[in-house]
């Protein structure tokens, strides 16, 4: 038969093992405490003062579960559990684009020139803007060719948008700027428009105008450190469009073909890509490409097919359906393999380089050099 009871000497053995956990608990977090107060230049208070650090020791005497969140300097500490339990007390972020763009995240929209990028970026804005503020940054168009997007070509009348929504252009008469100096300045009126509009979605068209070269690792990685920093610091919801350098049309889309793909995808909470349908020149596909907070609904087997439509006085990318993307590349033949190999050594014969060629013909380096030896 099993025990019902413990002995005397198994209580007293468990509350001599509880006790050893709680010192060496103790004693674990205050080596950690000791350390960070060493490495703190204490003229410097910014970081862990003394007063932290009391309030260090005390976080380890105390239970991680219920003891409110400490901050120390830049940094937050919580339990696991803390971390569920406060999670859980949030809202269910909503969907701003169906699966492709949720509350809270930062998202790239990009695709190929003429692809409908701003089309359906405005469509975006227009929607969330019943019900929130929204800032579109827009660095590509002039009022003029905007006019003519949202102007009914029969009756002339122009599009009614929601009051919430605001356009946001370069003023050029605030002075000049380098190409060098003009991100940082563009960077920093984003936050006070933020500020005073009280905006709780931002859109920029497009991440160019506030990274003179984002195809650099260490530029786009910045970059993206300053827009997640604003994205916490004012809890933003924020949609980047990106273009993609000249890719391969018979191949699917990928993170590779975001110019800077790998420093920026890693600080992305989403991406989706719009692609050409080989097929029609005027239907558009529309797929997943990074996905952190739902199920990867839209990838290769499942994209949006739409086609560029303006019904009345809005221009629109108009919803058809769904299909799967390999339907919608570009097929290549023999001959077309044989005319870009030929390309491609007429290209290295004038100096080119082999990144050089790949990154202008949208190839892998490796697939350049393997057609080049042919």
């Amino acid at each position: 038969m099993k025990k019902k009871y413990k002995t005397a000497v198994e209580v007293q053995n468990l509350a001599e093992r509880r006790e050893t956990r709680k010192r060496e608990s103790r004693e674990s977090c205050s080596q950690v405490t000791n350390q960070m107060a060493k490495e703190v230049d204490t003229s410097k208070e910014e970081f862990v003062s003394t007063s932290e650090t009391e309030i260090l020791e005390k976080f380890a005497e105390s239970s991680l579960d219920d003891y409110k969140p400490l901050d120390v300097g830049l940094l937050t500490i919580k339990s696991f559990n803390r971390v569920l339990i406060d999670a859980a007390k949030e809202k269910e972020p909503t969907k701003l684009f169906d699966e492709f763009w949720y509350e809270g995240e930062t998202c790239c929209l990009f695709a190929d020139s003429n692809a409908g990028k701003s089309i359906l970026a405005v469509q975006i804005a227009r929607n969330i803007a019943t019900s929130q503020k929204v800032l579109y940054f827009d660095f590509e168009l002039s009022e003029h060719h905007f006019l003519r997007r949202y102007t009914d070509d029969e009756t002339k009348q122009t599009y009614k948008f929601p009051k919430n929504l605001y356009r946001v252009c370069l003023n050029y008469m605030m002075g000049e700027y380098t190409v060098e100096e003009l991100p940082d300045k563009i960077m920093s009126n984003i936050k006070k428009l933020v500020r005073e509009i009280g905006a709780s979605v931002i859109i920029i068209d497009n991440l160019t105008w506030i990274a003179y070269n984002s195809r650099s690792t260490q530029m786009a990685g910045e970059l993206m450190k300053r827009l997640s920093a604003m994205k916490v610091q004012y809890n933003l919801s924020m949609l980047i469009l990106a273009h993609t350098p000249k890719r391969n049309m018979s191949k699917s889309i990928t993170q590779n073909d975001l110019g800077g793909s790998k420093m920026i995808m890693n600080f992305l909470d989403s991406a989706f890509a719009i692609g050409f349908s080989s097929k029609d020149p005027n239907i558009r596909y529309i797929k997943q490409i990074k996905v952190r907070y739902a199920e990867k609904k839209y990838g290769e087997d499942n994209v949006w097919l739409c086609e560029i439509r303006k019904v009345r006085s809005f221009l629109m990318l108009f919803k058809l359906g769904f299909g799967m993307e390999s339907e919608h590349l570009k097929k290549r033949k023999d001959g077309d393999k044989d005319a870009l190999i030929a390309k491609i050594k007429v290209m290295k014969a004038n100096g080119k380089s082999i990144r050089e060629i790949a990154a202008e013909l949208g190839m892998s380096p490796a697939t350049v050099d393997r057609y080049s030896k042919k």
